[in-house]
């Protein structure tokens, strides 16, 4: 399950473009719900097909996850923003 997580994430990056930050980094944000980090990456979810801030109040499974760059490299994805965080607005 690690490794497939691995290669749907390096995946999203080739689509998306390089993120510089590391998944394990990400993830924290995620989990911590930080604001901080809104603006520096969004999270896809593939589960849902949505893409939201780090700080957003969705609980997504890291297994479901993917970090992008920005809005526009999670639409070219296939994702739709988050009604809830709206992260476009970010």
């Amino acid at each position: 399950m690690e490794a497939k997580r691995r290669l749907l994430t390096h995946e999203a990056r080739v689509a998306g473009a390089a993120l510089d930050l590391d998944d394990d980094t990400c993830w924290a944000a995620v989990e911590r719900r930080d604001a901080t980090a809104d603006g520096r990456f969004v999270v896809g979810v593939r589960t849902t097909g949505v893409y939201c801030r780090p700080s957003c109040a969705g609980r997504p499974l890291r297994a479901s996850v993917v970090y992008l760059p920005d809005p526009a490299a999670a639409r070219r994805y296939g994702l739709r923003a988050c009604l809830r965080c709206a992260p476009d607005a970010a």
